[in-house]
């Protein structure tokens, strides 16, 4: 049995070890990664789209006993053909009456889905209908509802109504019907409504309705706050239900309004016979939709464009246009735009200001020179300048450098600098040698003089280099012809060892890891192998070697 040392000298450079019997004496830098790509490849063939004219179908009141039928229309919308296999109904008192299935359909082409409902008993019926078939979304859904009435008594359709959003101080109408299913003249001595907001009109009681007869009357909703409301209209008769209800519901929403943002327009200093073109927009703050009717602009200089009238809003919808001040001459100048609209503001007012210069403005690019400093070549550094208008507003239309290795970013062009302000950007330096290196900048706008120079500088070094230098103490076993060094890489742990020493024994104790990857972390360990060609196991193992980063 070979047996290695049982200590070892342990030191450390340029990295951390955990686990102290190797001499870690020098890291070097190494650029080099490998990886693999792996991709595949299907072809699907393309199907057909199935879409149903509806979501869902809703019968409304029913007699017990007794059948209705409704029909959806099925189309194929999709390119090619597609076949419905099957349709399920998930409850007995639906059935599908058509088509006859399986059936083909083109592109194009459509065919009537049709669906009886006959309810057993009084009350409210659901189901889903599910029609299975090639089309791309295998299974499509249709939604059936629908409610079973006995035979001999008063009904009333629809069985209930939502208003939705009604705008406070509006009303919303709707038409209910009631109908004596009875075979006698049913006598209805009263008719009221609960809930607040809620009205009837139309219906006098007492009132007799013949066998079979129907008459009409009208729900209201006045909101008087915005918020739900719920109520109900109930019929007292002498009919085999003598108290029948229709729930109500509605949702009260504020008068639509305009709100303007920014809420006024500054356009700084312009110089006479140039522009300067800011953004506005106006926003339905309320809660029920308005009609921008116009949108007008006033003062010397100023014009609005991007914006047609009239305009729809609905609640928090927003639209945005341009506002333009070209001054034809130097002083200030004022104006204001005006929102017409049917909202609860409707007149609202954005003020304009803005000065006209008979001089351009100036532009200054700081600091000067730019410097990036020391960039290891391979990989890139960066670093920050500004530009700053003074006297009036400039517009950068172009920036560029006469050097490729350093590049100009973070402006977005053009650009227009407010007098007095600044915008920052970037320059970036990217070193392929090691070496002082400069550019040129170049910035083109409105101002006076229309180009803007800068110089920026670098300096390129050369990649460290990294390698991992190993020692350990001789094995005290006899025979002894040489050693094996092995490598794992560490995460959290160490990985498969790999023998680095090639196919000959290291006759020393001393080894230097030359091809290490930067940013990896390692593993060591070491083999004793004697003349009979006897290996030890690992020992002296040293984990978490740290490769630094390029």
């Amino acid at each position: 049995m070979l047996k290695t040392a049982a200590k070892a000298i342990y030191s450390k450079q340029l990295g951390k070890v955990v686990g102290a019997l190797l001499l870690v004496v020098g890291l070097t830098f190494l650029v080099g990664c490998q990886g693999f790509s792996s991709g595949k490849s299907s072809t699907q063939q393309p199907l057909g789209t199935l879409a149903l004219s509806g979501a869902s179908l809703d019968f409304g009141s029913v007699t017990t006993g007794q059948s209705k039928s409704m029909t959806a229309a099925a189309s194929n919308t999709g390119t090619v053909s597609l076949t419905v296999s099957s349709a399920s109904i998930s409850s007995k008192y639906f059935s599908m009456s058509a088509p006859s299935l399986p059936i083909t359909l083109g592109p194009g082409q459509s065919a009537p889905v049709t669906v009886v409902f006959t309810p057993n008993a009084s009350g409210a019926f659901s189901a889903t209908a599910t029609i299975a078939s090639t089309a791309s979304d295998s299974s499509t859904s249709l939604s059936l509802t629908g409610t079973g009435v006995a035979s001999g008594q008063l009904d009333v359709s629809p069985t209930t109504e939502n208003f939705g959003s009604v705008t406070v101080g509006s009303q919303s109408n709707q038409t209910i019907t009631l109908t004596n299913n009875t075979g006698a003249t049913v006598n209805i001595p009263q008719a009221s409504v609960s809930g607040t907001g809620f009205k009837l009109s139309g219906i006098t009681t007492p009132l007799a309705l013949n066998a079979s007869q129907t008459t009409t009357f009208t729900a209201t909703f006045s909101p008087l706050t915005a918020g739900s409301a719920s109520g109900s209209v109930t019929i007292t008769s002498d009919a085999p239900n003598p108290s029948l209800s229709l729930p109500l519901s509605g949702t009260g929403v504020t008068q639509g309004a305009v709100g303007a943002n920014p809420t006024s327009l500054n356009f700084g200093t312009v110089t006479v016979g140039s522009k300067q073109v800011l953004s506005e927009t106006v926003t339905n703050t309320g809660g029920s939709t308005l009609t921008v009717s116009q949108v007008g602009v006033s003062g010397t200089g100023f014009t609005v464009s991007g914006i047609s009238t009239p305009a729809t809003l609905t609640a928090g919808q927003s639209a945005t246009f341009s506002v333009t001040f070209a001054p034809l001459s130097a002083g200030s100048a004022s104006g204001s735009v005006t929102v017409t609209s049917t909202g609860s503001n409707p007149s609202l007012t954005i003020p304009l200001t803005g000065t006209g210069s008979a001089t351009a403005g100036v532009l200054t690019a700081t600091p000067a020179p730019i410097a990036i400093g020391s960039v290891v070549a391979g990989t890139s550094g960066s670093a920050t300048g500004s530009l700053t208008a003074s006297g009036a507003n400039v517009t950068v239309t172009a920036a560029s450098s006469n050097n490729s290795r350093f590049v100009i970013s973070g402006l977005s062009l053009p650009v227009t600098i407010v007098a007095g302000a600044s915008a920052s950007f970037t320059v970036t330096f990217s070193p392929v040698v090691a070496g002082a290196d400069a550019a040129t900048l170049t910035f083109t706008s409105n101002a006076q003089p229309s180009t803007t120079t800068d110089t920026a500088n670098g300096t390129g070094t050369a990649a460290p280099v990294h390698s991992v230098s190993l020692s350990w103490n001789a094995s005290t076993s006899s025979g002894v012809s040489g050693y094996n060094i092995y490598r794992a890489v560490y995460t959290t742990s160490c990985g498969s060892y790999s023998k680095i020493n090639g196919t000959m024994l290291d006759t020393l104790t001393t080894y230097t890891d030359s091809a290490v990857t930067d940013g990896t972390n390692y593993c060591y360990a070491t083999t004793a192998v004697n003349s009979s060609n006897e290996e030890s196991g690992y020992s002296n193992i040293v984990t978490d070697v740290q490769i630094p980063p390029p």
